[in-house]
């Protein structure tokens, strides 16, 4: 993590990091090997539904480090969980498994848990699949009464399939089903925005996209940013990430989300390919790009 990050940083700037080998033990000399101003790690195997209990131990050091060096900490929940599926056993590993991420967001010190927005599989229609989501994930959030917790994050994916919300406009649905709760985010991934048909490359795009976001769901609602440039055109709903500058987006769109009033204090977290110089020279640039 970086010695030189401050709460008064305009925008924190960090990676999602391995943390194989403890949070602390892994996850924070990774952190401080890039120069991450914010951290965002797995606290369960992405690609399944297991709920680890974690190490309490490596829990309070990479809570306390993270206090102690003023770098936000964030969740990334498993990426099986759709509240949208037509499958039951999908729906009830979804909610144990969101239910987990947010418990351990808390132990960890968390700001905010994400979590893909899902599809309607089964052929089923977007409002009954958005009615499932209404039921299982309210009470979730209404578990949410710590003054501690971490406020859930949603994330819009690249629209691939039947994507439950994908462009800006599909995210005023999805949080008028969760009654705009107050515990409840937006995550924007800048390649999921781009390549459901956000045209962030073009003149002006990255504002028109941002100002949309706050018309639709509310100031205040965008707590992270997922800073990842993308290997395919946009509106090709494929969800591959490149380096920041060496895609389609561009380096010129990120200078503008900086100047955007929705992002002030928000932090940027890569998802770009490795390896990890890779990723420290993408943290360099975002900065730079900060710094204009």
């Amino acid at each position: 993590m970086s010695t030189t990050a401050s709460p008064r940083v305009r925008n924190p700037i960090g990676a999602h990091v391995p943390v194989a080998g403890g949070l602390a033990a892994t996850g924070l000399p990774y952190a401080r090997a890039i120069g991450a101003e914010t951290v965002q790690v797995f606290v369960a195997n992405p690609r399944g539904w297991a709920t680890p209990e974690g190490n309490p131990a490596q829990d309070e050091m990479f809570r306390a480090a993270c206090a102690e060096e003023s770098v936000p900490a964030y969740v990334h929940a498993p990426y099986l969980i759709n509240f949208g599926s037509h499958t039951p056993a999908t729906v009830e590993r979804s909610c144990d498994s969101l239910r987990h991420s947010l418990r351990r967001g808390r132990a960890i010190g968390a700001r905010g848990v994400v979590v893909h927005t899902g599809s309607a599989t089964g052929g089923r229609e977007r409002a009954v699949a958005l009615a499932q989501v209404r039921e299982r994930v309210l009470p979730l959030l209404d578990e949410l009464d710590h003054e501690d917790d971490p406020w859930l994050l949603l994330e819009p994916t690249a629209g691939q399939g039947s994507s439950l919300c994908a462009l800006v406009d599909e995210l005023g649905p999805y949080v008028e089903a969760l009654d705009r709760h107050p515990r409840l985010g937006v995550c924007l991934d800048t390649c999921h925005a781009f390549a459901a048909g956000h045209d962030l490359a073009a003149p002006g795009g990255m504002k028109q996209m941002l100002d949309e976001l706050v018309s639709v769901v509310g100031p205040g609602r965008l707590r992270l940013i997922h800073a990842n440039d993308s290997k395919d055109v946009v509106g090709a709903h494929k969800d591959r990430h490149e380096n920041i500058g060496a895609g389609h987006i561009g380096a010129e769109p990120f200078a503008e989300l900086f100047r955007h009033p929705a992002t002030e204090g928000v932090p940027l977290v890569i998802e770009t390919p490795g390896p990890q110089d890779n990723y420290a020279a993408d943290l360099t640039r975002l900065r730079a790009l900060r710094d204009l």
